[in-house]
Formats: structure tokens, C-alpha cells, sequence
């Protein structure tokens, strides 16, 4: 046994060197100027190949090989940082799907935290926003099933299902001593990426609810409709990017390019090989298939000029960072909120064959100015402290595994307090019993509307501050050369 078991492992050992030599080889064929690669690491593998040959001797029932390749290349993803994975031939698929902006289930953007699903924030419109899902949220069970020992992959298939079916979430939530449950029906989500509206006469409203492929274009019609609906010229402009998760980075660079001057830089990454080192600017061939079909050249002249406000959330992550960070850097729009998600790293989708991919971070995002996003966001200009339940919001820093920042703390000035905004009439309480428990399962107040706080500090400061505004985005530097 002891001899079939060495044989076995020195097969096993022998089979995965020459994979590795071969892709070596490969990869150094295809760059000239990539570095030696490092000798394989000869214990570590023999060591790999004891734990795979006991396995299939000795676990109490047998395992297919499949299953074990699979569950190892897993763990060394997902071992590296939270958003590198393996992607089987379903995952790769619904990767795809989310990138249309259709798709059936729930409505909640989540990442894996402890072996239980985390709630990153659920989407606007959504059966889990209307059932009061929240951010930071521990998803524990999915109807009767346990999350503990389920893969986010897995977790992800039983949330998703065909539409006016339900599901039944158990949830743990911080502050409250039992589980919460929620039964949610299932629905196509059809996400609206650009939603816009005139608040009033010269003042207009855009909301972007996450990146998509037609998110730019969407954005253009929006910015086109209200032009010609204010009926004096525009005086004011706010871009609401809470509880946005981000999305595909050609959209943030397309949202970026329509504020900022031609050329300007939107973001640059930094990672060990030269495909990860990239600038992009607020140029067509960075935010379009082909560049000849600019639909920017259709823009309203004033929408480079008008005064800003961006408003952004402890929700706001990737690519809506990229935004927020291009716009203020540039001195093109004053950013109001909170702090953040802090989500900046990038991710490469590199399929494999069998139409699987792994999905593996490869570099940083950083601002114009040379600020990383990574590990701890934007900061705004000017804070919303009316925003109590945000010290309790789950953020990249939060996460377990979580990349570093990779740039040395650079202290800031301190950001300026939102100003006050008229407080909502105050209704007699209800009994606290039933008031507390509906308000663990009631959604917040919609963005954009009449109760929106934040906006209406928004629009405020806009009323107030039009000259401050216009001066910063004149004195701004032209950056697009960096």
C-alpha cells in the first residue's frame, strides 16, 4: 500500500510540474520581457499529492478526481483575496448575464464572509430592497437549507430561480439579538441603469443604479431629455451614485468622459505584469467597440460646465468609485456623503476551456491624482452626518483577505459638514413593539425622492455655492497627460 501510495504521488507530482512547466514556458514565449519564472515548488506539491491520494484511499466515500482539481483550484482562489474565483461553466454564465442587466432572482449584490453569505447591498427595485434586505446583513439560511458549506457559487443557484417563486432567507443583523426571516418571491431583474429626473425649473437629477454595457448611451439620452425639458438654463446638476456596486469599468470611464474635458485621465491601474498597467481616458477608444460612433459628440456643450454635486454611500463601490474619485480630482463635481466601499481592486476574467474561467484580481485602480481606491474609497468633500446607520455598513476593509491599500496613508484636509437640510414632519410614534419590528424589514427612503435628505443638502449647496463650484472646476489641472 505504502509503495502504491509513493508511486501515486510521484505520478501526481511528475503530471502537475509538467502542466506548470508548459504554461511556463508558454508564458514566456508569448512576453519576451516577463521575468524568470520561479522554480515550482517541489515539497509543496508532494505534499498536495499526499492529501489527494488519501482522499481517494481513505475518505469514507469515493470522490471523483473532478471534484478534487475543482475544489483545489477553488481554495487557491479563493484564499487570495475575496473576489478572486473559480468560474464553472454556470457561474461563467451568469457572469455574463449580469453584464446585460436582466436576470432572474432576488436583487442583492453579496460576496462570502466566515462560510455565510454577507449582504453588500441589495439593488434598487428589487424583491430584496422592497423586503427591507440590508446591507451587512448574514444571510444563515436559504428555506430550510443551511449556507454554512455551500460555496458562494452554490448559495448564488438557490437564490436564483424562476420568477413568482419564493424563497425564504434567515438573516442575522447587527443590533438585533434573533434571526430575521424574509420571504421573498422571485422576479426578473431588469435593472434600470439610468434614472433622471427635473427637480425643478434649471436643476436636474440623474441617478446611475450600476454599470452596464448600455450605461453611457442611456446616460447621454437622459442628459439630452433634460436639457430640452428645463425650461431656463441649467443651473445645477446632481449625480447620485449610492448604493451603486459598480459594474463594467467602459461604463465608469463613458459616465467620467461626459463631465470631463476631452482626453482628461478617469483611472489608471498598477500590477506586476504590463497588461495590468493601463490609463484610461476620457477618450472613445477607452469607453467604446468602435470609436467612430461616439455618442458623446451628442452632448449638450454645458454639461462640461454646470455646477456638480455627486453623491456617494458606504453602497458605492468599483467602478462608481472610479467616478466619484475622477470627477473630484478633476475639481468637476463637489462629492457629498459618505465614505466609500473601498472596493479597488480589478478583476481579470481568463477562461479556460469548457467554457470556465477563473476570475483573478491582477491590479489596483487608483484616482487621477495617484490615490488607491482599495481598502478604503472615496472620501467626499463634504460629509453627510445625518447618515447614523453608515458606521454599521460593511465595506472592502470589512472582508476577510481583503487586499491592502498598496499606497502610504496621505492625511487629508478635513471635509466640510453638509449643510443642514429642512427636517421631515414628525408623526406621533406607534407602540415601539410594532414600530421597532417595521422598521427591521422596511426599505430606506427611496433616493431621488421628496424625503431624500441628502439630496436636498444636495440642492442646497448647488443654490448657495454655484460660484465656489464653477471656480474649482476652472482651476481644475489638465491631468490627461499623466
Amino acid at each position: 500500500m505504502g509503495n502504491k501510495m509513493q508511486q501515486f504521488g510521484l505520478i501526481i507530482v511528475g503530471a502537475i510540474a509538467g502542466i506548470m512547466l508548459s504554461l511556463n514556458f508558454s508564458a514566456i514565449a508569448n512576453k519576451e520581457t516577463q521575468e524568470v519564472p520561479h522554480p515550482l515548488p517541489v515539497e509543496e506539491l508532494r505534499a498536495f499529492t499526499e492529501v489527494f491520494g488519501r482522499i481517494k484511499s481513505d475518505y469514507v466515500e469515493p470522490v471523483e478526481d473532478k471534484k478534487l482539481i475543482t475544489e483545489a483550484i477553488n481554495g487557491m482562489l479563493t484564499g487570495l483575496d475575496p473576489h478572486s474565483s473559480y468560474l464553472d461553466a454556470d457561474a461563467f454564465k451568469e457572469l455574463q448575464i449580469g453584464t446585460q442587466g436582466e436576470f432572474g432572482g432576488l436583487g442583492i449584490e453579496v460576496s462570502m464572509e466566515d462560510g455565510f453569505v454577507k449582504v453588500i447591498s441589495p439593488i434598487e427595485d428589487t424583491p430584496a430592497f422592497r423586503a427591507g434586505i440590508k446591507t451587512g446583513d448574514l444571510i444563515i439560511k436559504l428555506d430550510d437549507t443551511a449556507v454554512k458549506g455551500l460555496s458562494l457559487t452554490e448559495a448564488i443557484k438557490r437564490m436564483r430561480g424562476k420568477p413568482n417563486t419564493s424563497i425564504t432567507l434567515t438573516v442575522l443583523r447587527k443590533g438585533e439579538t434573533k434571526p430575521l426571516t424574509f420571504t421573498l418571491v422571485r422576479a426578473i431583474i431588469k435593472i434600470q441603469s439610468v434614472k433622471s429626473k427635473l427637480i425643478e425649473p434649471g436643476y436636474a437629477y440623474i441617478r446611475i443604479t450600476q454599470f452596464q454595457e448600455q450605461t453611457g448611451e442611456n446616460l447621454i439620452k437622459a442628459i439630452d431629455k433634460l436639457f430640452k425639458e428645463t425650461p431656463v438654463p441649467m443651473k445645477g446638476l446632481v449625480l447620485d451614485l449610492r448604493n451603486d456596486p459598480g459594474g463594467l469599468l467602459n461604463g465608469a470611464v463613458a459616465v467620467s468622459a461626459a463631465f470631463l474635458p476631452a482626453n482628461s485621465l478617469v483611472v489608471y491601474t498598477d500590477g506586476r505584469t504590463d497588461d495590468a498597467k493601463m490609463k484610461l481616458k476620457a477618450s472613445p477608444e477607452f469607453y467604446l467597440r468602435d470609436a467612430r460612433n461616439d455618442y458623446l459628440k451628442r452632448l449638450p456643450a454645458a454639461i462640461k460646465t454646470v455646477p456638480m454635486i455627486t453623491l456617494v454611500n458606504g453602497g458605492s463601490a468599483s467602478a462608481s468609485e472610479i467616478v466619484a474619485g475622477a470627477l473630484q480630482d478633476h475639481k468637476r463635481s463637489i462629492v457629498m456623503g459618505t465614505q466609500t466601499f473601498g472596493k479597488g481592486s480589478v478583476q481579470t476574467i481568463l477562461p479556460l476551456g469548457n467554457n470556465t474561467a477563473i476570475k483573478l484580481t491582477t491590479a489596483r485602480y487608483f484616482t487621477p491624482n495617484g490615490q488607491s481606491i482599495q481598502a478604503k474609497g472615496i472620501t467626499p468633500d463634504i460629509l453627510d452626518e445625518s447618515a447614523k446607520d453608515e458606521s454599521e455598513r460593511l465595506r472592502e476593509v470589512d472582508l476577510d483577505r481583503h487586499l491592502s491599500n498598496g499606497t502610504p496613508e496621505i492625511k487629508k484636509a478635513p471635509v466640510e459638514a453638509a449643510p443642514a437640510a429642512p427636517k421631515p414632519e414628525v408623526k406621533a410614534p406607534k407602540p415601539e413593539g410594532e414600530q421597532d419590528q417595521k422598521k427591521k424589514r422596511e426599505p430606506p427612503a427611496e433616493f431621488g425622492s421628496s424625503e431624500d435628505l441628502l439630496l436636498t443638502q444636495a440642492l442646497n449647496y448647488l443654490k448657495s455655492h454655484p460660484s465656489t463650484i464653477r471656480k474649482n472646476a476652472a482651476q481644475a489641472p489638465n491631468q490627461g497627460s499623466q
